[in-house]
């Protein structure tokens, strides 16, 4: 894969380089930010796609560099990111502060999904409370999952996560929020997660029919599972509410140490009109961590 402009090794001279140097003042009064995260690099974004990140990747590296949920919210507000994800309310407030906001609320567990009736009143209940506080926060998603097989047959399990969502349908339409159904791995990270294909979720989103259920495509988990990641958001972009990315294999930088061309796919994204959210959902391999963060963003400001 062709570097990036943003790769971490860009050329010094370049114009782009040179504006975010003299940045390196304000990046310093917002405290804890290294010299490349600085307000200027947001102002050169394009801004075609909407910028988000998931919290858990960085939960690591903020205990190691000893920096606070506000100090993290204003770096990334820095580097043009709008969400901070998979979070839950009392997190909201400081989010606010920096014009933030949670592109994608939490609700049930992974394993225990809705592919089962046994599941159904617990997992609706905890989607429909995520609902609730999305709606209330005027926030646009909230993520479920399918679970895992535990030898159950994958149209079963098909047909059960349909009629679970049925149930609900309506009420994220009234509320204007729409239920993501996360595409995991089942070969790496989720052994016997039943939503581990293209197929599977499509079929999901044309069986319950409402605009409000979609499914949160994961290109790392897509590619992992060795789906053609471009076809799919070419011929099933209709059927995806929301994108994480993560790089392939590994799900750390999402740079030219991995196999993935992700410029490329966002480009292909952007031109589907897409309305939604990426978030960068990948483990930061390297010790400067937010300097991975802004690398990302920049890869994927197509």
């Amino acid at each position: 894969m062709s570097q990036s402009k943003f790769d971490l090794d860009f050329d010094s001279s370049s114009p782009t380089r040179r504006q975010m140097l003299c940045g390196i003042a304000g990046a310093a009064a917002l405290g804890a930010l290294s010299p490349l995260t600085s307000p200027v690099f947001a102002a050169v974004l394009k801004n075609r796609l909407k910028h988000s990140v998931c919290l858990w990747c960085y939960n690591d590296f903020l205990k190691k560099d000893n920096m606070s949920l506000d100090q993290f919210a204003a770096a990334c507000a820095a580097l043009g990111l709008k969400s901070i994800e998979l979070t839950t309310p009392d997190q909201w407030p400081t989010f606010k502060k920096y014009g933030m906001i949670c592109a994608m609320t939490p609700s049930h567990s992974i394993p225990k999904g809705i592919n089962r009736i046994a599941n159904h009143v617990e997992c609706l209940d905890k989607i429909r409370k995520g609902i609730d506080a999305s709606s209330d926060a005027g926030y646009p998603n909230v993520i479920c999952f399918s679970g895992n097989r535990e030898k159950m047959d994958d149209q079963e399990g098909l047909a059960n996560s349909i009629a679970a969502l049925k149930q609900i349908a309506g009420y994220a339409e009234k509320k204007k929020v729409t239920i993501c159904l996360e595409f995991l791995n089942s070969a790496v990270n989720h052994k016997d997660y039943m939503a581990d294909s293209t197929k599977w979720c499509v079929g999901l989103v044309h069986g319950v029919g409402s605009p409000r259920v979609k499914v949160l495509y994961d290109i790392y988990h897509a590619g992992t599972m060795k789906e053609d990641v471009m076809a799919d958001i070419k011929n099933h972009h209709d059927c995806w509410g929301h994108y994480h990315t993560g790089g392939v294999p590994g799900r750390h930088e999402i740079d030219n140490t991995q196999t993935q061309d992700y410029a490329k796919i966002m480009a292909l994204i952007a031109e589907t009109k897409y309305e939604g959210w990426v978030a960068q959902e990948f483990i930061p391999k390297r010790k400067e961590a937010m300097k991975s963060l802004e690398q990302a963003v920049g890869i994927c400001d197509v």
